[in-house]
């Protein structure tokens, strides 16, 4: 396309996978639960009071002395740009300049996504459908598949 030249869901006539770049939703500062998933504190038993849902000992012995890097703790989370891959375009209208994809768009509604036709599904389809061979003196061996 050209500079300024308007584009429209006519680019993706004939795509059937689409991948979808998008900025995600923010969640702000958030624990090590909701972040990562973790379980809190199982028991309330035995000197846990009012530590139920916090991370825990982070730290080691004497060796290595210090947090390893990666540890999951609570932070920041969200507000990060992930890609989404082979949606399936299900319908383009386009009167109405829309496009419908199955699957999980990242990002808020209303947000700014960009879109770029995806032809690794169908080439991994394409493989897939390709025969085959295959040795009969092995097959009878399988139990005839």
């Amino acid at each position: 396309p050209k500079v300024g030249e308007t584009l429209t869901v006519e680019l993706f006539n004939g795509a059937h996978y689409v991948t979808v770049t998008g900025v995600s939703k923010g969640r702000g500062y958030a624990g090590v639960i909701k972040r990562h998933g973790m379980k809190g504190a199982q028991t309330m038993t035995r000197g846990t009071h009012e530590f139920f849902r916090h991370g825990g000992s982070i730290g080691m012995k004497e060796e290595p002395a210090r947090v390893i890097k990666g540890k999951r703790m609570a932070g920041h989370m969200g507000d990060e740009t992930v890609t989404t891959l082979n949606l399936e375009v299900i319908r383009i209208f386009a009167e109405q300049n829309l496009l419908l994809v199955k699957g999980a768009v990242p990002g808020a509604n209303g947000g700014y996504v960009v879109v770029v036709t995806s032809d690794r599904r169908e080439k991994r389809l394409h493989v897939a459908s390709e025969p085959k061979f295959v040795n009969p003196l092995k097959a009878s061996k399988r139990g005839g598949k």
